[in-house]
C-alpha cells in the first residue's frame, strides 16, 4: 500500500509565540539622551538573547541590549541597596539585568556589551535605572562573540 502524499510531507514548523513587550520607565535618562525615559523592551530574536530598548517617542533612540547571563555566565554584580529600594526590588534576585551593546562600524563580530553599567529592571513594575558599578572588574566593552 502506498502512503498518502500527506503522510510523506514533513510536519510544518512549530510557530513560537512572540515574547511579550515590556514597558520600561527609566528613573534617569541614558546619558546623552535627555528627555527619553519611556521605552518598550522588544524582543529582537525568538531565543531571548537580543532585545531592542525602543523609546516610545516617535524620533526617540533605540538601543540594542542583551541579558548578560548567556554571554557571561556567573555575572552577578553587587547592586546598591538604594537602587533596589528605589526600583521596589525586595530581593536582588528579582532584578532583570540588561547590558547595552555597541556594534562598532556595524561589524557584529566585534559587538561588545557594557558590563560596568547595566540596566537594572524591576520586571513587575517596569521601573529601571542604569547603574554604574563601583566594581572595576566588570568590562565596559566585553566581547559578545563566543
Amino acid at each position: 500500500m502506498t502512503p498518502s502524499p500527506a503522510a510523506t510531507l514533513p510536519a510544518p514548523p512549530r510557530v513560537r509565540e512572540p515574547l511579550p513587550l515590556q514597558p520600561v520607565t527609566l528613573a534617569d535618562p541614558v546619558p546623552g539622551f535627555p528627555g527619553h525615559r519611556d521605552y518598550v523592551l522588544v524582543p529582537a530574536d525568538t531565543g531571548g538573547l537580543l532585545y531592542w530598548l525602543q523609546s516610545v517617542a516617535a524620533e526617540g533612540p533605540r538601543f540594542l541590549v542583551v541579558p548578560p547571563a548567556p554571554y557571561v555566565p556567573g555575572y552577578a554584580p553587587a547592586l546598591p541597596a538604594a537602587v533596589c529600594a528605589e526600583l521596589g526590588l525586595a530581593d536582588r534576585a528579582d532584578a532583570r539585568l540588561l547590558c547595552l551593546v555597541t556594534v562598532p562600524d556595524g561589524d557584529v563580530r566585534s559587538a561588545t556589551a557594557n558590563l560596568r553599567a547595566p540596566l537594572v529592571l524591576n520586571p513587575a513594575t517596569g521601573r529601571a535605572r542604569q547603574v554604574v558599578l563601583a566594581d572595576s572588574s566588570h568590562a565596559i566593552r566585553h566581547p559578545l562573540r563566543r
